[in-house]
């Protein structure tokens, strides 16, 4: 059986996002989808840390695997399979690997406008190194990732992750994810369909898509962290054909140096209210990122949620 969330657990975590307002996501100019490492100040008036969002933000986003959160041995924590993993200053660690935290990278949590922002040009960086994001990475490349998201979607390696998918049917076509993202796929078929019996070009555009894109167990590009693919909790939707159109920042920097300055116009987007479905439920679109991927949809709530939108969660 599954139902939606109630909203009594929005309400208090919103009270919590509106008393909270030194360390507010949007205090830091970043690219979105670039860690947000926020020091883990309080208000003077409420003392809601950004432990207490982030952790309450995944206990109303995974109703399904996170089962309490509270305050304890120092540090915001949640229970999530029968560990309990605490903020350890944004790296979410189990308590055995608590005094390990120098050797692990924070979670990536950052910053998702609701609308998309304003296009603004940029200047082109010296060296061909993409603006820095290779060497960024190499900077990072000493950190150990967080094991919570391999721990959540139960999927520590190839092996494991390949046991969790499941194949469905999507905008009638066959396609391998995460068991978990099934049910809140089937509500997003739903409205989808809905909405392409009211609009003839969302139903051109199902009817234009190519063989959709799940499971594939790799890293994000010029990073060491595991892609939402390799979860089957990411899918790619893309037409067969989108003409001369750029769809994926590491593509379009093959033969276009200043690939961050491709106008949103000469970007392949899905339709705007395909976008808002999957936003409404959970997901996160990439054309929203810097680094534009503007086929691909993955499941993060609490980024959602952090960011201030309240995305209907399908409860089991």
């Amino acid at each position: 059986m599954k139902h939606k969330i109630s909203s009594k657990n929005f309400s208090k975590l919103f009270l919590l996002l509106s008393m909270y307002v030194v360390c507010s996501c949007g205090s830091n100019q970043k690219n979105e989808n670039e860690p947000v490492i926020l020091e883990p100040e309080v208000s003077a008036s409420s003392k809601i840390t950004r432990a207490q969002l982030v952790m309450n933000a995944l206990f109303v986003g995974y109703p399904n695997d996170i089962h309490a959160v509270e305050f304890r041995d120092g540090d915001w924590a949640i229970l999530m399979h029968d560990v309990w993993y605490y903020y350890c200053n944004g790296r979410i660690l189990p308590e055995d690997l608590r005094e390990d935290i120098s050797k692990y990278r924070p979670l990536i949590l950052y910053n998702y406008p609701v609308e998309l922002s304003p296009f603004v040009t940029q200047p082109v960086p010296e060296s061909r190194t993409d603006n820095n994001i290779n060497n960024a990475s190499q900077q990072r490349s000493s950190l150990l990732r967080s094991p919570f998201m391999d721990d959540l979607w139960l999927s520590r390696n190839r092996n494991e992750a390949y046991s969790n998918l499941k194949r469905i049917r999507f905008l009638e076509r066959t396609v391998r994810v995460h068991y978990k993202i099934v049910s809140v796929l089937e509500v997003v078929e739903e409205r989808i369909l809905e909405e392409a019996e009211k609009d003839s070009s969302i139903k051109t555009w199902i009817n234009s898509l190519a063989p959709l894109q799940s499971w594939n167990w790799r890293s994000i590009a010029a990073t060491e962290l595991h892609s939402f693919h390799s979860y089957g909790a990411a899918i790619d939707l893309i037409p067969r054909t989108i003409g001369r159109k750029q769809t994926y920042w590491l593509w379009t920097s093959k033969h276009r140096r200043d690939w961050f300055n491709v106008p949103y116009e000469e970007r392949y987007h899905p339709p705007e209210k395909v976008i808002k479905i999957f936003e409404n439920h959970g997901f996160i679109w990439g054309g929203k990122w810097q680094r534009f991927d503007t086929m691909h949809f993955e499941y993060r709530p609490e980024v959602l949620i952090l960011n201030g939108m309240s995305p209907n969660i399908v409860v089991e």
